[in-house]
């Protein structure tokens, strides 16, 4: 499995709103100046992040982006997966629609296991981890060059 750049980008979407979270809304344009991204590709990225029900936008003087629901109530794998569909490692394991050998495929049962492990990794971060991890990091580089 490979994490594509739209679910990297997307990932550090969701990082600076957390960062902002109750303080009001951000400008797509200054999250794209601050992240070093294309404005118009995080415009394509927020789409199925709101349809999936992580971002609430407004219009407006005070209008831009924020997080519906708090860092700490969004997974990883909840901003992952509408950006990259489902998590299965291998299109085989959906079925014996896809692959009539699934049933007796010893490896089968290991691609689906590793994309269960994989959704559960994932599951088990919340932007309020990152978010710490972000903060320690940034403490730590700090140190490091004082």
């Amino acid at each position: 499995m490979r994490i594509s750049t739209r679910s990297r980008y997307g990932l550090r979407l969701m990082l600076s709103l957390a960062g902002n979270f109750k303080k009001g809304y951000m400008l797509l344009k200054d999250i794209a100046r601050h992240e070093e991204i294309s404005e118009k590709y995080l415009s394509l990225i927020v789409i199925p992040l709101r349809k999936a029900g992580l971002l609430v936008s407004s219009r407006g003087a005070n209008g831009g982006y924020s997080l519906s629901k708090p860092p700490s109530e969004i997974s990883l794998k909840e901003i992952i997966e509408p950006l990259e569909g489902d998590l299965d490692v291998i299109e085989c394991i959906k079925g014996k629609e896809i692959c009539d050998k699934s049933s007796t495929c010893p490896s089968h049962d290991i691609w689906a296991l590793l994309g269960g492990r994989i959704a559960d990794f994932l599951d088990s971060i919340t932007l309020e981890d990152l978010l710490k991890m972000q903060k320690e990091k940034a403490a730590g580089l700090l140190e490091y060059i004082i």
